[in-house]
């Protein structure tokens, strides 16, 4: 049993990365069902928080369903950020996350997410802010450094825990990598061999298949992993780790008619928590996802695209079942 604050998690738990405009609650409700074991909003801007912008506000929705959950928030202002948490406060999550990762230029030229790791006395004190602010365990999430000139993550580690969180959570890149190239987990390995650290620390970055999550696991040791746009269309990830962790043995793939029912629960969802019109707008972007690798999909795509009431999905659910049943592809 992994402990965040009053939070218990397994041994070795599997997150759900927050990724904006993806991790909303219908998408983390899919993955929960598959074996998420703690998920997070989208990021929300403390400025948008406290201007009470609809967009942000929307964000704190959780169920619940899907707890534990975090609330993730980013801000480069003390002030904001203090704020921000009790605001987030008020609807009752597991926990507060800290942004000082994601690696856009609209949130990095705001000098937050990853445009903090430029000054590690600023991430100090926002952090400290956010601590003191709430009495909910606070976790934080960044990377590596700037750039791999400036990688500063032993140093960051070691002041965060001093300010008081439970756990943290390291992309294995830079913010100059954005999310190409290599995530280089030896640091996490170094961190965790580091004595001074006591809290979880959980590696992020290039967790595609089971096979990678446990040869990670076994060389860097870290205490849990948190997977991101390996579970985009594929909530079925989480289960298949935890089964090759288990087993050694793979779990089949979800057959085509999993998948078919997968983007029904989505939809459905989506329509329920945004609306359906807007719902099922934004499941146009999953759509791809869920279909990789499946022969044909690509002409049923189109007609996706062009579905706007959940009665049009459920019988373009069903005809595409049945065109996949009638010529007997394989369900891989």
């Amino acid at each position: 049993m992994l402990k965040i604050g009053n939070i218990s998690l397994p041994e070795f738990p599997l997150l759900l990365a927050p990724m904006e405009d993806v991790s909303d609650p219908p998408f983390r409700r899919l993955c929960k069902m598959h074996g998420a074991d703690l998920m997070y909003s989208e990021f929300i801007s403390s400025e948008g928080l406290i201007r009470d912008a609809i967009k942000s506000r929307k964000k704190l929705d959780i169920f619940d369903y899907e707890r534990p959950v975090g609330i993730q928030i980013f801000g480069g202002d003390e002030e904001a950020m203090a704020l921000s948490a009790k605001i987030v406060e008020t609807v009752e999550p597991d926990l507060v996350d800290i942004n000082f990762g994601c690696p856009v230029k609209k949130v990095v030229c705001k000098g937050a997410g990853a445009g903090v790791l430029k000054d590690i006395d600023l991430m100090v004190r926002l952090t400290k802010a956010v601590v003191r602010s709430t009495h909910l365990p606070v976790t934080v999430k960044t990377r590596l450094g700037w750039d791999n000139a400036s990688i500063n993550i032993d140093e960051v580690a070691e002041r965060l825990q001093e300010t008081g969180i439970k756990a943290l959570t390291i992309h294995a890149r830079t913010r100059a990598q954005m999310y190409k190239g290599h995530a280089d987990w030896e640091h996490i390995s170094r961190i965790k061999q580091n004595p001074n650290i006591e809290i979880p620390i959980f590696g992020n970055g290039d967790i595609d298949s089971p096979e990678k999550a446990l040869e990670y696991k076994g060389k860097y040791a870290c205490d849990g992993m948190m997977i991101g746009r390996a579970a985009i269309g594929y909530p079925w990830i989480f289960n298949e780790i935890k089964h090759f962790f288990e087993t050694g043995t793979l779990l089949r793939k979800p057959t085509i008619s999993e998948r078919l029912e997968a983007v029904r629960q989505h939809a459905e969802w989506s329509a329920e928590w945004k609306g359906e019109k807007t719902g099922l707008l934004e499941m146009r972007q999953h759509y791809s996802n869920y279909f990789r690798g499946i022969p044909h999909f690509k002409d049923f795509k189109r007609r996706f695209l062009e579905v706007f009431t959940l009665i049009e999905m459920e019988g373009l659910i069903a005809e595409t079942a049945a065109f996949y049943q009638e010529n007997e592809f394989s369900e891989r």
